[in-house]
């Protein structure tokens, strides 16, 4: 069952990242399915640490983005999303390729959503479990 409630596209969500730490890290986004985003994050000069691996933040910003988007895309018209919790855990190191990762929700409701988010390696193998706690805020006043 496809949980969006505002448009989305893979367009959509790289022109609403373009000039944000999503950008200068260059993360892509992948894929939209009825509940999930898949997005890639490459290991390069911009996204290791000084040992040559992917630096367990930028794993976690790879996350915080997947979970904070699903989370916004997936609550009515007029709500936004922030995050209040996310902790990560970091299975395998990585020292080259991609990482990429896809979000799924764990729970949706009214006032707060879990999303995991699983990131693998361009073998497959499991890299880092995250998972994220979004409280939904009802609009704004104007």
């Amino acid at each position: 069952m496809r949980i969006w409630k505002k448009d989305i596209s893979i367009e959509s969500l790289t022109r609403s990242h373009a000039n944000t730490a999503t950008a200068l890290l260059g993360i892509e986004f992948l894929a939209i399915g009825d509940d999930t985003i898949s997005a890639r994050v490459p290991v390069d000069h911009r996204t290791v640490q000084p040992y040559g691996i992917l630096h367990g933040g930028v794993s976690v910003v790879l996350a915080e983005t997947l979970g904070s988007c699903g989370a916004y895309y997936s609550a009515p018209e007029g709500q936004r999303a922030v995050g209040l919790d996310i902790n990560a855990n970091h299975i395998r190191a990585v020292t080259s390729g991609w990482v990429t990762g896809t979000a799924r929700p764990v729970h949706r409701g009214r006032t707060t959503q879990v999303w995991q988010i699983d990131m693998h390696n361009d073998a497959g193998d499991l890299t880092c479990v995250s998972r994220i706690t979004m409280a939904v805020l009802a609009p704004q006043a104007g």
